[in-house]
């Protein structure tokens, strides 16, 4: 017996999903809303010396399974050349069976270079060559506009000028719009021991001396007002932990840490609970999505953050008992003067799922279908497995049709296949519904809910 290894109905196991996906999702373009790509290879239109360059540099969901693999760090991160690092990436991709790396690997060779045979040792010379060479006419807008991708949000911290987004805005030949989203993680982390210096950063880039928490908050309120001048429609914030403190005295904390003292942990998170809560409402006020992304704990394996440093495939899953308590309670004071704005969140834990959508459940906002959104599956969970988990709950619990669909989160400018993947799954969930009988096979109607699923409720939402 023999199967067609993704072929054209791949993950589409009824006939109903088919007609779902063929003649509904595939043809929406894309809202990416959340990534980390660099807007000036998008301005400059940067080009790639080779696939290794495209595919391995800064990848470190690609690094981790090649740790797993036992692959030499000099193949990953190291002094290897680019065609030695992708040998080894070759070695490992055959023994990826059920890693969703193993079907983005060959998603991306087959939908940006036209290559349908499997990456292994055998095939290694000759797909090296040939993905060359598509390369040398494959420039990061060609991607772009052939992966069908209408608005991209890269993740901007506030003192950035914006320089490469104003370049892109004023170029005529970029059909594309490209928004920074707002992320003050480091006004924020005020136990970092950079706190202090990146304080001075901002009082640069905002023209306001901070001396208090009150002139903190109004340099990043001026750069809020920057941002939204360039088309900030989006912020984003990456907690780690949900924090909520109430009760101690902000400008007391903020004092010792500018006086370079120790903080406790209950001063670091009432500063948090205190500065988030402000965000919200200049964020409500603009119109500006708010993103909470947690559940991360970060540089686990310290001799290997002491030689490669932050972002490098050292950060795992954390698990917090009190996760939805904390956020309750976090939302509870945002909404007091009933100003919370539009939210997503999101959990690096899949077990924070059902919590999510019975807590986001409990501040939904009469008149605005899906204001506190519970956002898509992430990092470690966008496998197949973890974005069914996470559209059931969604689907349990909350207003599927609601939902903003898929992001990437990537740095990667060949990760929007993720978007196929994300809707190749959300049509086989509703095929199965449909022909198990627990939902009506209206497709006029179905095929309405994927499209606003993967396009439409997303630039509503952030009001593109």
């Amino acid at each position: 017996m023999s199967f067609k290894f993704m072929g054209e109905d791949f993950l589409l196991n009824t006939e109903t999903s088919k007609v779902l996906f063929h003649k509904y999702a595939a043809k929406q373009p894309i809202v990416d809303y959340h990534c980390h790509i660099n807007p000036r290879e998008i301005y400059e239109d940067k080009t790639f010396k080779n696939i290794t360059e495209v595919w391995l540099y800064g990848d470190h969901y690609k690094w981790r399974v090649m740790r797993n693999n036992a692959i030499e760090e000099k193949y990953i991160t190291g002094d290897a050349s680019d065609f030695e690092k992708f040998q080894k990436w070759a070695l490992t991709v055959p023994k990826l069976i059920g890693n969703p790396l193993y079907t983005w690997t060959h998603m991306e060779l087959q939908r940006y270079f036209d290559i349908y045979e499997t990456l292994s040792p055998d095939t290694c010379d000759m797909i090296w060559e040939k993905a060359n060479e598509k390369l040398k006419n494959l420039s990061v807008r060609k991607i772009i506009e052939k992966s069908n991708v209408e608005v991209i949000c890269t993740t901007d911290d506030p003192i950035d000028n914006l320089e490469w987004h104003k370049k892109i805005k004023e170029d005529k030949d970029i059909k594309f719009k490209v928004l920074p989203a707002f992320r003050p993680d480091k006004a924020l982390n005020i136990e970092d021991k950079d706190f202090k210096n990146y304080l001075k950063k901002l009082e640069e880039a905002s023209g306001q001396k901070i001396t208090n928490f009150a002139s903190l908050k109004e340099a990043i309120e001026k750069r809020l007002d920057y941002f939204v001048e360039m088309g900030c429609c989006a912020s984003d914030h990456a907690l780690n932990v949900v924090v909520f403190k109430e009760g101690l005295n902000i400008e007391e904390i903020l004092k010792k840490a500018l006086d370079g003292e120790t903080l406790s942990a209950e001063e670091i998170e009432a500063y948090k609970t205190e500065l988030l809560c402000f965000l919200s409402e200049l964020y409500y006020d603009r119109n500006i999505v708010m993103q909470l992304h947690y559940g991360a704990t970060r540089n686990v394996n310290k001799n290997a953050f002491d030689v490669l440093g932050p972002d490098t495939g050292y950060d795992a899953i954390y698990g917090g008992a009190n996760s939805g308590v904390k956020l309750g309670a976090l939302l509870n004071k945002m909404n007091a003067g009933d100003k919370l704005p539009k939210t997503i969140v999101y959990s690096l834990n899949a077990c924070d799922n059902a919590q999510i959508d019975t807590v986001i459940g409990c501040f939904q906002r009469s008149g605005h279908p899906g204001w506190l959104q519970h956002g898509s599956a992430w990092w470690f969970n966008d496998t197949k497995e973890g974005m069914e988990s996470h559209l059931m709950n969604l689907s349990n619990m909350s207003v599927l049709a609601n939902f903003v669909g898929m992001l990437t989160d990537s740095r990667s400018f060949l990760s929007y296949t993720r978007h196929e993947y994300f809707r190749r799954i959300l049509c086989g969930l509703i095929g199965k519904l449909v022909e198990n009988g627990e939902y009506p096979a209206d497709i006029d109607r179905l095929g309405s809910f994927v499209e606003d699923i993967c396009y439409r409720n997303a630039l509503s939402y952030f009001n593109m």
